[in-house]
C-alpha cells in the first residue's frame, strides 16, 4: 500500500547512505538513486544534498520525512487492522527493548509469539530505557519493553513482570556469597550503566533509600551495556548491580559471585510502553496481550 518511492526515500533518509539503503531494500545502488531522482523530479526540488562528500537532507527532504513516516504508519495500521478481522494477524511488528530484556528475554518472547502468529514479521531494536521511550514517542517502534521507570507523560507504561537486581562481585571477592552492610559500598569501586539507563535509575533510587547518595559512591567506570559491566567485574575493575537474568551463566560457571546487601531492595518492574490513548490494535495489540497473558500464566506478575 505504501508508495515505493517514499519507502526508498525513508530508508535513505534514515541511513544517509545510498549503499546501506540499497542493502536493506535488496536493490542495487543505481536503482535506489533512480527512485530518489524520480521522486525529486515529481516534487521539483532536491531532497538530498550530496555535496561535501556526505549526504544530508535538504530543507525539502526534512519537511517531507515526517509525512513519509506518517504514511507508512497509516499503511501499516490499515494492513494490521484488516488482517486482524480474520483473527489471522499478518504484516510487520516493530518492537524495542532495553538491553537486559532485549538480550535475555525478548528472543524467547518473540519465538513463542510467532508460534501463535507465524505470519507476523517482527523487527526489534535495543538501547537504554530513554532511547526506547523516545523511539515509541517518535513512532519508530510500536511497543517498547523497558526495565526502568518511564518518565514521560505522553506514553502509557504497563508493568508485566517483576525483576530482581543483584550485587555482582568477582568469584574470589571477599563479599561473594556473603551479606554486607550497605555502608560498605561507600568504599567499593562501583561500575554503573550510563545516564538514561533504567537500571541505573533503579540502583540510584534504592541506594538513596538506605542513605547512599551519588556523591557517597565511588563510581570508577560507566558502561553502556550489561555485558560490558559483567566483563569489567570479571576483569577485577569493581562491583556492579545487574538483573539476575543477566548473570545466570556466569554464576553457573562460577566466574562471578553475588553478595547480599542488608536492607537494600532492588526489585523492579519490567514494563510495556506505548503511546497514550487507545490501547494498541493489530499486531501491536496482539503482542501486548500475549506478553501480559504469558507473564500471568508464568506467575511473573
Amino acid at each position: 500500500m505504501e508508495n515505493f518511492r517514499l519507502k526508498v526515500f525513508r530508508v535513505v533518509a534514515r541511513h544517509l547512505n545510498f549503499t546501506r539503503a540499497a542493502e536493506e531494500l535488496l536493490l542495487t545502488q543505481p536503482a535506489v538513486t533512480q527512485q530518489i531522482k524520480a521522486l525529486e523530479d515529481e516534487y521539483g526540488v532536491p531532497l538530498f544534498d550530496r555535496s561535501g562528500g556526505r549526504i544530508t537532507l535538504t530543507a525539502a527532504g526534512t519537511v517531507l520525512l515526517p509525512y513519509a513516516e506518517q504514511l507508512k504508519a497509516i499503511s501499516d495500521e490499515a494492513f494490521e487492522v484488516v488482517t486482524s478481522t480474520s483473527e489471522s494477524h499478518a504484516g510487520a511488528l516493530a518492537l524495542g527493548a532495553s538491553q537486559t530484556i532485549g538480550q535475555y528475554l525478548l528472543p524467547n518472547f518473540v519465538a513463542a509469539f510467532l508460534r501463535e502468529y507465524p505470519r507476523v514479521a517482527v523487527t526489534a531494536i535495543s538501547g537504554n530505557t530513554d532511547a526506547m521511550l523516545e523511539a515509541v514517542a517518535e513512532h519508530r517502534i510500536q511497543l517498547a519493553l523497558i526495565e526502568g521507570p518511564g518518565l514521560r507523560k505522553d506514553l502509557h507504561i504497563q508493568p508485566f513482570m517483576e525483576d530482581q537486581m543483584v550485587l555482582v562481585v568477582p568469584a574470589s571477592h571477599e563479599w561473594a556469597g556473603q551479606e554486607i552492610d550497605a555502608q560498605e559500598l561507600r568504599q567499593a569501586p562501583l561500575l554503573m550503566r550510563e545516564f538514561g539507563s533504567g537500571s541505573r535509575r533503579v540502583v540510584e533510587n534504592a541506594l538513596a533509600k538506605v542513605g547512599l547518595k551519588k556523591k557517597d559512591l565511588k563510581t570508577v567506570m560507566e558502561l553502556d551495556s550489561t555485558e560490558g559491566l559483567l566483563s569489567a567485574v570479571e576483569a577485577g575493575l569493581g562491583v556492579t548491580f545487574v538483573s539476575r537474568w543477566a548473570v545466570r551463566n556466569q554464576l553457573a560457571l562460577c566466574t562471578l559471585g553475588i553478595a547480599q546487601v542488608k536492607g537494600l531492595k532492588l526489585s523492579r518492574k519490567f514494563s510495556l510502553a506505548y503511546p497514550v490513548g487507545p490501547e494498541p490494535r493489530g499486531n501491536a495489540g496482539a503482542f501486548r496481550s500475549f506478553i501480559l497473558n504469558h507473564s500471568l500464566r508464568a506467575g511473573l506478575r
